[in-house]
């Protein structure tokens, strides 16, 4: 069926919102971001495949935390780097 979303996307309950608008990566090494990304598994933000550091795709791979919501104001959507699937909320 396809309005089913993955398991991984399926077991986010709650939301973890940016605390800051940084990716958390980029600033320690004062590089620069395009857009950014929340970790749904610890919170943490971090820069998307558009900016040069890719930290949020690097982050999801080494923690093993699949699940990103956009941090950029005005998107409501989440993204699932396991399945390469996307949701709205």
């Amino acid at each position: 069926m396809e309005d089913e979303v993955c398991k991984h996307l399926g077991a986010i309950k709650s939301l973890k919102h940016p605390k800051d608008y940084v990716c958390e990566e980029c600033i320690k090494t004062h590089s620069s971001w395009m857009h950014l990304r929340t970790c749904q598994t610890c919170g943490v933000t971090l820069c998307c495949d558009s900016s040069p550091n890719q930290h949020a795709s690097k982050h999801a791979a080494a923690a093993d935390h699949p699940v990103v919501i956009s941090a950029e104001p005005g998107e409501r959507w989440l993204w699932c780097y396991v399945d390469e699937e996307m949701a709205e909320y």
